[in-house]
């Protein structure tokens, strides 16, 4: 059977919730469940609310902000990881490998990579840099929209201009114009 609910759990449950504590801290203290803790809180008067909504969003936001920076900070060591990385494609570089017999080390010095490195240079950038925007998006800006119908009205220019040059030859003129 359970126990009563005395007067001093209500004045206990009304301290510790004046003095901020949680629905689960005051239940530990005063030695009841959580839920007895809720009736008791529900049945004062006024009745005590542990609402902790505007709390939890406030802590979220904070989260939000601090793991956006540390994207973005892990998205600037991976550019610069992309571009010492880069660095590496046509830089000296030594050759090494067990070779003959005996199994004996060899090291040859070679102007650059060779093409195997090279490309798995090229991968490994490839990578660092799309982790890199995949964690921090390069803003297009305000006038992105402006930019891609500029180029679309361009590129329609161009298959126009084209398309007249190649008119023209058709119908006998000047070979390119």
């Amino acid at each position: 059977m359970a126990r009563p609910i005395t007067d001093a759990d209500r004045r206990r449950v009304r301290e510790l919730h004046a003095a901020g504590k949680s629905r689960n801290e005051i239940a530990r203290k005063i030695n009841r469940s959580p839920s007895t803790v809720s009736k008791i809180a529900a049945n004062l008067d006024p009745p005590l609310s542990f609402d902790r909504a505007e709390q939890v969003e406030a802590a979220t936001r904070v989260r939000t902000a601090d793991l956006a920076a540390r994207r973005a900070a892990l998205a600037l060591d991976l550019q610069g990881d992309a571009e010492r990385l880069r660095a590496q494609l046509w830089a000296p570089t030594v050759h090494g490998e067990f070779a003959g017999r005996e199994g004996e080390w060899h090291e040859t010095p070679l102007p650059q990579p060779r093409f195997g490195d090279q490309r798995a240079i090229i991968a490994s950038v490839q990578t660092a840099v799309g982790t890199s925007l995949r964690l921090a998006p390069a803003e297009g800006g305000e006038d992105a929209g402006q930019v891609r119908s500029m180029l679309g009205a361009l590129g329609e220019a161009l298959t126009q201009a084209a398309n007249d040059d190649q008119a023209h030859d058709d119908d006998g003129g000047d070979a390119g114009g």
